[in-house]
């Protein structure tokens, strides 16, 4: 009887690890899953304002949106390398293919002209080794002020503990020198009482 009761509680117990081993892979199924889902929707969203501007004629709106492209690269670039070129090429596709549309939008704004050819005529990984590189420089850049603002305050800690140390000094040295004054002058009055007493003893 007792064997029983210890095979059965065996297979219950191995019957809640699987359970428990099944709900975390679906957790972790579906975490991937809403993570692609969000990677797609990115993906989706790379070339909508682009089009958006491209339709509505306004060149100006279209250099943002150009813009905003590129800071979209450089955020997704921090977390998500891949994504970050994914994305770029599809907005170098878009550029490709509607060519002629985005010509006869930019015409001779020069700086708009300029924008569109760095970004079609330059290799995707050209372009995010580019950002790495300044990004980490941002990086080194921060953390050197960041050190550097850590350095400032603990110096100046330490002035004002020194301030604050010469201050108790010059404080103890103080009250030494009116305990020294009280002492000489109680011992004045000793010896002038004492010369009073010798005297009238007639001993001095």
């Amino acid at each position: 009887m007792k064997k029983i009761f210890v095979l059965v509680m065996a297979a219950c117990a191995m019957t809640f690890v699987s359970c428990g081993n099944k709900a975390t892979q679906q957790g972790d199924a579906a975490e991937a899953q809403t993570e692609v889902s969000a990677e797609n929707a990115e993906l989706e969203s790379a070339t909508t304002e682009l089009a958006a501007q491209l339709e509505a004629g306004d060149v100006n709106k279209f250099q943002e949106a150009l813009q905003t492209a590129k800071d979209k690269v450089a955020e997704l670039l921090q977390n998500n390398p891949e994504l970050a070129k994914e994305y770029l090429a599809k907005v170098q596709n878009f550029l490709k293919e509607n060519t002629d549309k985005v010509k006869a939008l930019v015409g001779d704004n020069q700086v708009v002209s300029t924008a569109v050819s760095a970004l079609v005529d330059t290799p995707a990984d050209s372009i995010v080794s580019s950002l790495q590189n300044v990004l980490g420089s941002v990086e080194d850049a921060a953390a050197a002020k960041v050190d550097e603002t850590k350095q400032a305050v603990e110096d100046k800690a330490n002035e004002v503990k020194d301030a604050a140390e010469q201050k108790v000094d010059e404080a103890k040295q103080k009250a030494a020198d009116e305990v020294n004054k009280a002492a000489e002058k109680a011992n004045e009055k000793v010896n002038e009482a004492a010369d009073k007493v010798l005297k009238g003893a007639g001993l001095k």
